[in-house]
């Protein structure tokens, strides 16, 4: 399959406006942004807005998206075996990302910024354990991954309410063999 590449100038807009966006969050609440706000920052006219964007709401899910794909790294993942050390590398990404956003982010994003985290977690789980186990029933892999994501997602939540009094590693790893071990007993 052929690769699409894209206009440089396309990127640099739709950069544009997610930085834009990303700047007004850190100043007010995701509710009272408008359009007309993301359009001044940027510089750009509504037109412009619409053509890379159909609200703001899709806005907000791909440069949640685009954020969490940076931390992820998930070309790193794409010829790794689901370890030990892929699960803390994840878990460790996952609570940067919420760091980082904790300081631009207010309240309102919480459910968008869940579901999206979940996603990505699945898709990356689901090719990694398609790739060990091609052989297997591919309906038992998809909810092995979408439990691993949750879990995840939740073990990052919880250690965010916990007050982070330890690292994201050290965290982690207490349960990591406790989750290779069904895994690897699947």
């Amino acid at each position: 399959m052929k690769e699409v590449k894209v206009d440089p100038r396309i990127r640099r807009t739709r950069k544009l406006i997610m930085d834009a966006f990303i700047e007004l969050s850190s100043q007010k609440e995701f509710k009272d942004i408008t359009v007309k706000d993301i359009t001044v920052e940027a510089m750009i006219n509504r037109a412009t807005f619409y053509y890379h964007f159909e609200d703001i709401y899709d806005l907000l899910d791909k440069s949640l998206s685009e954020v969490l794909l940076v931390n992820l790294d998930c070309e790193t993942y794409k010829n790794s075996e689901l370890n030990e050390e892929v699960v803390c590398s994840i878990f460790k990404a996952i609570t940067g990302f919420q760091m980082s956003l904790s300081t631009r982010c207010h309240r309102g994003y919480e459910d968008t910024i869940a579901r999206i985290i979940r996603e990505q977690l699945e898709i990356i789980f689901y090719q990694m354990l398609l790739k060990q186990r091609a052989n297997e029933d591919m309906q038992a892999l998809k909810l092995t991954a979408l439990m691993l994501s949750w879990g995840i997602y939740g073990a990052s939540v919880e250690w965010k309410r916990s007050g982070e009094k330890v690292e994201p590693e050290t965290y982690i790893k207490s349960v990591i063999p406790y989750i290779m071990s069904g895994i690897s007993g699947m």
